[in-house]
């Protein structure tokens, strides 16, 4: 782990999409929220692979499904470890399943496709060259990570084993907590916990690397959420570039949120931060978005 990386073992540090036509969904993205896209992928491979920046700095890409994977629209996160054969080892020992084995990924990386014992599926990423995301908490760019589940003791029990997180109970509502990474956040941004308790955020806020949705409808999954600066201009642009409203924008405890379906049926969350919406009550579409 070098200095400058903003992620340690067990947050989660990179999200792409796989489409089924992965140059129009870059196409949907880029007037989404003004990405800058790269296909980083050789001229002669039949995958693409595009890097999504602002300024300069990575924030998400749109690829081709991997060999095996279903040609399904669908939103990936990938969780930083520092071994992912270590990572399959422990996800076997848990009770969960390996769906593509730990393999390289060029000079970039290594990652491996797991599922939990409900199902959702995610990926961990061993870095190399490639830092995950570089910006992250800003208008079209990564703001949560979250997982709906039916069965939140087992997701405890599951993640608790492969990653070390913790169910944090903030009043009415859980969140993912990382014992120590809230202690990386002050070391690495001195003041990180005094400017949360000045936004009034809960004891231990810092510590959050995820959300949970328990009893969520639907298989388990891990959603996607980004920042905007506007949730109802974003839901309607979506819309115009041949999205899906799936929920319309509405109001939650610190934020206005909305969820969206891009044109291919990948479905991720877009949530405005409002303060003054801290203390509005939790309701299922805020948690289901992530």
């Amino acid at each position: 782990m070098s200095d400058q990386d903003r992620y340690i073992p067990g947050v989660p540090c990179w999200i792409d999409t796989t489409q089924p036509d992965p140059q129009a969904a870059a196409a949907f993205y880029g007037e989404l929220f003004g990405w800058e896209l790269e296909d980083v992928m050789p001229a002669e491979s039949p995958a693409r692979y595009y890097i999504g920046r602002l300024r300069g700095g990575d924030v998400a890409a749109v690829g081709s499904a991997m060999e095996g994977e279903p040609e399904t629209a669908v939103w990936n996160t990938y969780v930083w470890v520092q071994d992912a054969d270590e990572a399959a080892e422990k996800v076997r020992a848990a009770g969960g399943t390996v769906l593509i084995e730990p393999m390289d990924v060029g000079d970039s990386g290594r990652m491996a496709i797991f599922a939990d014992p409900a199902g959702a599926a995610f990926r961990v990423w061993q870095p190399n060259a490639h830092r995950g995301a570089r910006i992250v908490n800003e208008h079209g760019a990564l703001n949560f990570n979250g997982l709906s589940t039916p069965d939140v003791d087992g997701a405890a029990s599951f993640y608790g084993a492969v990653f070390g997180w913790e169910l944090l109970d903030l009043g009415g509502f859980s969140m993912w907590a990382l014992p120590g990474y809230g202690d990386f956040l002050e070391r690495r941004t001195p003041g990180t916990r005094e400017n949360a308790a000045a936004m009034g955020a809960p004891e231990r806020f810092e510590d959050v690397v995820a959300s949970i949705m328990p009893g969520a409808e639907g298989p388990a999954r891990w959603d996607v959420t980004f920042g905007v600066d506007d949730a109802d201009v974003i839901a309607a642009r979506a819309a115009e570039l041949g999205g899906r409203v799936v929920v319309p924008p509405f109001d939650a405890p610190w934020v206005r949120t909305t969820i969206i379906a891009d044109p291919q049926g990948a479905i991720f969350t877009a949530s405005q931060c409002v303060p003054e919406n801290r203390d509005l009550p939790a309701s299922a579409e805020t948690a289901t978005g992530g």
